[in-house]
């Protein structure tokens, strides 16, 4: 039985001996490891500053050069977090054009899942090329074709990113710069929007599909509500406030997904006293989001797909705090609202048009939930069967 499955992950034993804020020795590294929804909140919501610092990895060094916003520090991470979130407005993030350009992309995704007539194949890669062309429409005023060599290079650099930097580091030199607006700057943040854009929409949607095999029963639920809310229409962003199930079940989507489980690394940036533990300036801070994800004291099945987390005993769609996918305080990801719309219309439209199901042969009990290794953590690689609704 699917909903007797429970996936815990390995970062509550720990912290079960040892409290919510502990320390440990990786090799000449030394860390603190926040844990569960009050400590990392009081951390990156109620301490921002103190927490707001990025920690010196070697490989993250190497690859960034403190250039961009994901892996910058001090300075040059203000000044460019304040421009991208300045330039994504000046774009329209949030607003209608953005809307026409992921409803554009929809139509292009549901037309390419037709394709395959309803017989197996890997969605991962179609709708990673889906998400970028979400993020090169804003960077370069253009989509790319599926099959288009340029495009499959990038999300195979992209993907070989994301998987070595969530592999142990080696030591490389740190290099420093006074100045901000230049093309190494550039290039960082626009390959910092390609990574963060594309990685995690595109793997929250694989973990969706994955998800509405695994539940049918949910799959059928979403459905009867896009019926009854938009029809044939083409779904709009307007319609999610109607739509409370569907809104849960992608909330849960992304809860259990749990994409990125570790956070990227912080560090303090000064000396601080913390849940009466010393803390100096410099220390690197891993808060586990998977521990607030699935904290106990927060979800009623932490460890399971279970939708109702984000409705009450009416029906309607509840917010929850500890719900942080996104991370919070000053480091909280840049395209939230993007990255919630781009969510919602993808989801809907391939939920309208389709309904996915295990290959033939396969159980839905055969599927497999576990999440690979990485930076980021997508599902397994499965292949699913897109049938017309």
């Amino acid at each position: 039985d699917p909903a007797s499955r429970l996936r815990e992950r390995p970062d509550g034993a720990l912290s079960k001996e040892y409290g919510s804020v502990f320390r440990l020795q990786l090799g000449c590294q030394e860390i603190v490891v926040l844990t569960g929804y009050e400590t990392v909140k009081e951390a990156w919501v109620n301490q921002a500053e103190a927490f707001a610092e990025r920690a010196i990895v070697p490989i993250l060094e190497d690859i960034a050069k403190n250039f961009g916003i994901i892996f910058a520090h001090g300075k040059n991470w203000r000044v460019m977090r304040q421009f991208s979130i300045s330039a994504l407005l000046d774009y329209g993030m949030g607003k209608s054009i953005v809307e026409d350009k992921i409803t554009e992309e929809c139509s292009v995704l549901t037309k390419t899942f037709e394709t395959y007539e309803g017989k197996p194949f890997d969605p991962a890669t179609i709708l990673k090329a889906a998400a970028t062309n979400i993020i090169v429409s804003f960077l370069l005023g253009k989509r790319f074709e599926y099959e288009d060599a340029t495009l499959l290079r990038l999300l195979e650099l992209v993907e070989e990113n994301v998987h070595l930097v969530g592999n142990p580091a080696v030591l490389e030199n740190k290099k420093s710069t006074d100045s901000y607006f230049h093309n190494d700057n550039l290039k960082a943040l626009v390959d910092n929007l390609f990574g963060a854009g594309m990685d995690t929409t595109a793997n929250t949607l694989c973990w969706g599909i994955l998800l509405m095999m695994n539940y049918p029963e949910i799959q059928r639920k979403v459905q009867e509500e896009i019926a009854k809310e938009i029809g044939v229409c083409q779904p709009r962003a307007e319609n999610r406030v109607k739509m409370p199930y569907t809104n849960a079940v992608i909330h849960e989507i992304q809860r259990f997904a749990d994409i990125v489980p570790t956070n990227l690394p912080h560090a303090t940036t000064k000396d601080i006293t913390f849940k009466g533990f010393f803390i100096p300036k410099g220390m690197q801070i891993v808060p586990l989001l998977s521990s607030v994800l699935h904290d106990e004291s927060q979800w009623e099945k932490p460890h399971e797909f279970y939708p109702e987390h984000f409705l009450d005993s009416e029906g309607k769609f509840v917010k929850r705090d500890a719900f942080m996918p996104f991370s919070a305080g000053q480091r909280v990801c840049a395209g939230e609202t993007l990255a919630k719309m781009g969510l919602f219309l993808f989801f809907t439209n391939l939920l309208q048009r389709f309904t996915f199901q295990p290959p033939s042969g396969t159980s839905k009990d055969d599927l497999d939930l576990t999440p690979a290794l990485g930076l980021t953590t997508p599902p397994m690689p499965y292949k699913t069967c897109a049938v017309l609704s």
